[in-house]
């Protein structure tokens, strides 16, 4: 749709907003340095952007047989759309050396015994015995079992990132073409109706000529703590950088908007905090050792799981119980200390990119927040955009006119209480309509597109270390 039919669509070209400003008694300030100050959009009457939100049922005359390799909490999501729509997707095989996870899975969605089995290796022994795999292993087991899955057939969701090196993802590439399967990397917030929202605003021209983009996203304190300095994620050489380890989500979204190539990126980061020159002074390795510390740290182990209860499904527990929380936090990585845990991944890191025509993009990735998600500034020449995943505002220039969208309108469509805004479960309905109809068109992120921005964050990472910008190519 072309600029003027979306602001048709809005209203934009029929209400009004006050631009005059008010003193702090109320008296109107014109033709002041103070009015021009004040001079912001009122929403004098709030304006939504309407969208068509699709179903997220395939609608699949047939339901596509799934396989999941890696039964953790990635691969539970993915298989979870079959409970939802058992007539588009069916769980028929699964693999995982972690035995709970591995038998759970299997029980819950009734997989034959033979197709159940202990790791990557021994499922794709076997002959091909589904539609499709889902690979939601740990970043370093992603390029073995998907080039092995290809190579028997399979068509392949893949969970990002692709691979921990640039050479491994163009192999999987060229496999995926050598034998012709389709090949979907789960860039989730693609799918996520607010980021389709947001695209469809910048393509429609009604901000028009794209300029800038500012991206921000906050990990947020614990989950941080959790994830990239005690849990999956604290190596960088074992998994991946964080840049892609967390963000390849967002260097993807960057890409998608802006529409053209990334030419250019340079990156600043480091590990600022965890380590142990900043533990203070007595503290215990771990929190369960009786630090003197532990009441106030913000990083506690035992606040974290064992009073909050937050992200306790990485213990497996068949309930939630305190003591085999404190159990597993004197057993495991995720009671040690930050300050003494094996951990390189950086704290904060801010990327800067130039594309093609000159649009300039700022990515910034920081832990000290007390809320994750993301936060996005797009600057054009018509017009600009803010918003936070719940809700983007877009301000007309011209007409100072300002319409919303709100998370809530998905709600209607089944989207409540989705993961990433909805996006995993559209990624599922896409995937699976793919592989039924044998067309990677219906994709929204091809492998080529995935490792398109992959390569930027390979890039990013080698600019922090060398301190140089470095082309995308």
């Amino acid at each position: 749709m072309d600029r003027l039919e979306f602001l048709k669509r809005l209203g934009t070209l029929t209400v009004g907003a006050s631009l005059i400003g008010m003193d702090a008694k109320g008296a109107q300030l014109i033709g002041t340095a103070e009015a021009d100050a004040e001079a912001v959009p009122e929403i004098a009457k709030e304006k939504t952007i309407k969208t068509e939100i699709q179903s997220l049922d395939a609608k699949l005359s047939k339901p596509v047989t799934v396989m999941i390799i890696g039964a953790g909490s990635r691969g539970k999501t993915y298989a979870r759309y079959s409970e939802q729509f058992p007539n588009s997707m069916k769980v028929v095989g699964v693999a995982d050396p972690n035995t709970y996870r591995r038998n759970f899975m299997a029980k819950k969605y009734n997989v034959a015994k033979d197709n159940i089995f202990n790791d990557f290796q021994e499922a794709l022994a076997q002959p091909k015995l589904a539609d499709a795999v889902v690979i939601a292993t740990p970043d370093n087991l992603h390029y073995e079992p998907c080039m092995k899955a290809l190579e028997l057939g399979y068509d392949v969701l893949l969970e990002k990132p692709v691979a921990p090196t640039e050479k491994q993802c163009r192999d999987i590439l060229k496999q995926a073409r050598k034998y012709n399967r389709i090949v979907a990397v789960c860039h989730v917030l693609r799918y996520a109706p607010y980021f389709i929202a947001l695209k469809e605003v910048v393509d429609s021209g009604a901000i028009g000529d794209l300029v800038s983009i500012q991206h921000q996203e906050p990990i947020e304190y614990a989950h941080m703590a959790h994830s990239y300095v005690r849990g999956n994620w604290p190596l960088s050489k074992k998994t991946t950088p964080i840049i892609l380890a967390k963000s390849c989500h967002d260097l993807d979204i960057l890409r998608w908007i802006v529409g053209k190539p990334c030419e250019v990126i340079s990156a600043e980061g480091s590990l600022m905090h965890f380590k142990a020159e900043n533990a203070p002074k007595g503290a215990t390795k771990r929190c369960t050792d009786g630090c003197p510390h532990e009441a106030e740290c913000p990083y506690s182990a035992i606040d974290i799981y064992e009073r909050r209860h937050r992200f306790i499904r990485v213990f497996d527990l068949p309930k939630v119980d305190n003591a085999l929380i404190r159990e597993k936090l004197k057993t495991t990585n995720y009671g040690r200390c930050v300050y003494f845990s094996d951990n390189d991944q950086c704290d904060h890191y801010v990327a800067n990119m130039r594309f093609k025509d000159g649009v300039t993009a700022s990515f910034t990735m920081d832990a000290f927040t007390p809320w994750g998600g993301r936060r996005t500034r797009i600057m054009g020449t018509k017009g600009y955009i803010e918003g936070d995943m719940k809700k983007f505002t877009f301000t007309e220039f011209r007409t100072k006119h300002q319409s919303v969208w709100d998370r809530k309108v998905t709600e209607v469509a089944g989207y409540k209480g989705a993961g990433h805004g909805g996006g995993d479960h559209a990624l599922m309905r896409d995937f699976l309509r793919a592989v039924s109809a044998q067309d990677e068109r219906l994709l929204s992120s091809t492998i080529e597109a995935s490792i398109e921005s992959h390569v930027m964050g390979f890039q990013a990472e080698k600019s922090r270390k060398s301190m140089k910008k470095m082309p995308v190519k």
